[in-house]
């Protein structure tokens, strides 16, 4: 294993960051079931403590992730060297799973919720025939939706923002290239994004929230769409590089110290303009420190490959599809069941993984199925022979 400060060739460690980062959202969705903070399903006792480690990656989980998908587009659109080829590919692998999970994936996830609110007794064949279609909310929320798959509209938008950026002249982007290794280099690489986000949270989530419906939500816009444009510069960046393998290990400890300084602000929060002053900086300082102490831990301690990674590269984003209605579902069952938190918490977990894996396992083996999951199509006739083996 060696880490470099230029992202060329196969980028294992970030391979495995992204899985972790999948797989920690699919553990968070699980832990939404059972905190009391607003979700789609509820357990009928909240479990309190599980509070504490909610709020602990809740700052930067889907950060990250955008970050990761900018290095990613960066390389993606290196390789395909067109702007417009690189949209096309885009436009593919992203609207056409979120299309078909709006319509299929998604669609029992209001189901249950109405089901578990009480508010709706016909059964999800009627449901999706009759009421899912709508395209109004006379039922209390907007239907048709994406649910989770709101990352997936926003990561296409932001795409093709970025198609139309490589566009541009050669001389335009390398001296866009050129500023961002000059505004980001040292102690800016930290400092100025940390304040970028406590800016937002302070000035523009008060006033908007975090709606995730794409045309309404400058708040998202402002703290995802800098950190997916900041990693497709930061993709190209020895400057910045240099700075996060140097000097990992510290902000990894900064992520530790204003996580606890989170933690003390939330407990002693009083309504005092310092204490909503203190909250916001502490999960900005958390948020980027974290996200900058992964990706040195990712370059120096993942770069290896396996079958292992090669598995989960290409299974995480099916995995990502199909587990949110999965644990929906679960929860809302164990819920009519009686089931205690920690048996409803194991069945959940166990009931996620082994759907997501049974969803991949028939998607990647039939040829139409693998577009609607985000899927590279295969060759005809592999696919064909695929999808007889799978039902031999």
């Amino acid at each position: 294993m060696q880490a470099t400060t230029t992202l060329t060739g196969r980028q294992f460690g970030l391979d495995w960051l992204r899985i972790g980062a999948f797989a920690l959202l699919i553990l968070y969705h699980i832990g939404m079931f059972f905190v009391p903070w607003g979700w789609h399903v509820k357990a009928s006792t909240p479990v309190e403590w599980a509070v504490w480690p909610m709020m602990a990656v809740n700052p930067w989980r889907l950060l990250l992730l955008f970050v990761i998908s900018g290095v990613v587009s960066r390389a993606l659109l290196a390789k395909l060297a067109a702007p417009g080829a690189f949209a096309a590919s885009r436009s593919v692998r992203l609207v056409v799973p979120l299309l078909a999970g709006m319509v299929l994936f998604v669609a029992p996830q209001p189901w249950f919720e109405l089901r578990d609110h009480g508010v709706y007794d016909a059964g999800f064949a009627h449901f999706w025939l009759h009421d899912y279609f709508e395209f109004g909310s006379s039922l209390g929320m907007v239907l048709p939706t994406w649910n989770h798959l709101w990352f997936v509209a926003y990561l296409w938008a932001y795409s093709m923002a970025l198609a139309g950026l490589a566009a541009l002249p050669a001389g335009v982007r390398a001296r866009l290239q050129h500023r961002f290794d000059q505004l980001f280099s040292g102690w800016r690489l930290v400092v100025l994004p940390i304040a970028w986000l406590a800016s937002a949270r302070l000035v523009l989530h008060p006033v908007f929230g975090e709606t995730h419906a794409l045309l309404d939500d400058p708040y998202a816009h402002a703290i995802y769409g800098f950190a997916f444009f900041f990693g497709v510069a930061l993709a190209r960046s020895a400057t910045a590089w240099e700075t996060i393998l140097a000097h990992w290990r510290a902000l990894a400890g900064l992520a530790a110290l204003a996580c606890a300084a989170m933690f003390a602000a939330h407990g002693l929060s009083d309504g005092t303009l310092l204490s909503e002053t203190a909250r916001p900086l502490a999960r900005a300082v958390l948020a980027w420190s974290a996200i900058l102490g992964l990706l040195g831990f990712a370059q120096m301690r993942l770069h290896y490959d396996g079958p292992v990674r090669r598995y989960l590269t290409e299974a995480i984003f099916p995995y990502y599809i199909a587990h949110q209605t999965i644990i929906v579902a679960a929860g809302f069952w164990l819920k009519q069941a009686g089931a205690q938190a920690d048996l409803a918490f194991g069945v959940i977990l166990l009931t996620t993984v082994f759907g997501c894996a049974l969803t991949y396992e028939i998607a990647r083996r039939v040829h139409w199925l693998r577009p609607l999951l985000g899927l590279k199509m295969q060759p005809v006739a592999a696919a064909r022979w695929q999808t007889l083996a799978v039902w031999r």
